[in-house]
């Protein structure tokens, strides 16, 4: 009997397998080849506490002293730069507000990142406080404490069947019988509650497409902060001397392996050269994701209503890795029965119960 039986080895099944390793037996089913294959393995990777909805925010910073001190530390200064063409006054001002940032002149935004073009930038701002993600270290860290304590953490395991009958038992390959039943499925969320005969909770999967490019204009990038456009409409960052450039689009899509749309990746370059010197010559490869939203677009987590023992850890949209050291432990908690330590309000904010009214 297996005490704690999850679906997904992504970062959010990884993370929550970790912490409740410590309190039972943990089997992780990841369907494909790899742990983290999918939204996981596609991560933008920044940590920016001020990133997201009021719950999202909570989590983050719930986070912070685990990204920055356990094992050593997963996280390397970066910095968020927001920039902003000339007509884009009242908008910039909303975005340096919801991010907590400092506006800084056009002037030395360019000092620190050349290539910005002065015809173009009519505002800049800048967090110092957004850092780099070590990704993979994480994932393979949590998934590392599971093994450790006795728990098992299986790829080319899909998930065909679930039925009840007292305990959930699960079709991957073999058979897996378990007292808790826990859905960090990704896109996939809502067909792994189907076959459990759950109600869906109205997952979202969003498709982003990224582009990585040699460094522009030979300049070397690794010192450069990550820019972000006004209103979230394209984003760059530095990644192993090249330049990964998002169109940030969020278009809804059904659960698949995704790919780049080639149109608005295409749109998203463009409004990324209206704002530098340097013109894209060349892609030197192009992929996507998918970013799982709730209705209300922040995270579900905890026990449906309907049956205590099905567990959401869903809806992570773009914020999965930096908030799963919170998250990851308010589950947990929450299975437990251990008291959590965040705020009663941010755990409504979080609870499946609130899509269930």
């Amino acid at each position: 009997m297996i005490d704690f039986l999850i679906v997904g080895g992504g970062i959010a099944g990884l993370s929550t397998g970790a912490r409740l390793s410590q309190h039972g037996k943990v089997t992780v089913l990841e369907a494909e080849d790899a742990l983290g294959y999918h939204a996981s393995g596609r991560s933008a990777a920044l940590f920016e506490e001020s990133y997201g909805p009021p719950s999202v925010v909570a989590l983050n910073k719930a986070s912070a002293d685990f990204m920055h001190t356990e094992n050593g530390g997963y996280l390397t200064p970066r910095g968020l730069m927001l920039v902003g063409h000339k007509g884009q006054g009242e908008a910039f001002e909303q975005d340096v507000a919801d991010l907590n940032m400092q506006v800084i002149s056009t002037d030395d935004a360019q000092a620190r990142v050349p290539i910005l073009n002065p015809e173009t930038l009519g505002f800049a701002a800048i967090s110092n406080a957004a850092f780099d993600i070590d990704t993979d270290r994480l994932l393979q860290d949590f998934a590392r404490v599971i093994r450790g304590n006795g728990g098992e953490v299986l790829t080319k395991a899909k998930v065909t069947a679930i039925r009840k009958n007292p305990h959930w038992v699960v079709e991957a390959g073999g058979t897996n019988e378990a007292r808790i039943l826990i859905n960090a499925a990704g896109a996939w969320v809502d067909e792994v509650a189907a076959m459990a005969g759950i109600a869906p909770i109205g997952i979202i999967p969003k498709r982003r497409s990224m582009a990585r490019l040699p460094a522009p204009g030979g300049h070397d990038v690794r010192g450069w902060p990550m820019m972000l456009g006004v209103g979230e409409a394209w984003y760059a960052k530095p990644d192993a001397g090249k330049l990964l450039v998002s169109p940030s689009e969020a278009d809804p899509v059904s659960p698949h392996d995704a790919y780049a749309d080639d149109m608005v990746l295409a749109e998203g370059l463009a409004r990324y050269e209206e704002m530098v010197t340097e013109p894209v010559t060349r892609v030197e490869t192009s992929w996507a994701g998918l970013r799982s939203f709730a209705p209300d677009g922040t995270l579900v987590l905890g026990p449906d209503p309907a049956d205590p023992s099905f567990i959401w850890v869903a809806g992570q949209g773009g914020y999965g890795f930096q908030s799963s050291p919170a998250a990851s432990q308010l589950v947990a908690d929450l299975v437990i029965g251990a008291a959590p330590e965040l705020d009663a309000e941010t755990i409504a904010a979080l609870s499946p119960e609130r899509l269930r009214r």
